[in-house]
């Protein structure tokens, strides 16, 4: 008798679910919003790929990792470094040493990018210009594979940008040529 009875509340609260609704598909319970659907791995709402900037923050580079939907190319990368900080980033006091700066185009031959620079503010070294290039520097350098060493050229001939020791050189560049200015 007590298993009949038993065996009849099990069934009451099995057809009665408990008031606990179903879904129609799975839920991640530590991520709310989130759902999986049944092709491939469960989806990172922030983006499946990382991307390292360079930015500003009291004088010294800061980098910045935000996540992208799919990886970005360096061309795709110079972009949103030239686009600067995000708001949330603007307030968390990073800005970019890149807003005078133009750029004419990127090239990117055997993992050296040739950064082409329109109209130099001429001669001499300023903080914010040696900022400048280091940020473009850092950022594709510090990516992978794809970027070894960045230069820079106006006008089709080499251009002498300051390294993070104030030194000039026009030849390749990579992230331990501003080492100094690499902050938090």
């Amino acid at each position: 008798m007590k298993t009949r009875l038993l065996a009849a509340v099990v069934v009451a609260m099995l057809v009665g679910g408990c008031g606990v609704p179903v879904d129609d598909e799975p839920e991640d319970l530590r991520n709310p919003g989130l759902s999986y659907g049944s092709s491939g791995p469960a989806p990172d709402r922030l983006g499946a790929a990382v991307e390292r900037l360079y930015l500003v923050r009291d004088g010294l580079l800061s980098r910045v990792v935000r996540r992208m939907p799919t990886a970005r190319t360096p061309q795709q990368m110079l972009q949103d470094l030239l686009a600067g900080p995000t708001a949330a980033e603007h307030e968390d006091g990073l800005t970019s040493a890149l807003s005078t700066m133009h750029i004419d185009g990127m090239t990117l031959l055997q993992r050296r990018a040739t950064i082409a620079i329109g109209g130099t503010a001429g001669p001499g070294v300023r903080n914010d210009e040696m900022l400048a290039y280091a940020q473009i520097v850092c950022t594709l350098t510090s990516q992978g594979a794809e970027v070894g060493t960045v230069s820079f050229t106006t006008g089709g001939r080499p251009l002498g940008v300051p390294r993070g020791d104030g030194s000039l050189s026009d030849g390749p560049l990579t992230i331990a040529d501003y080492a100094v200015l690499l902050g938090s």
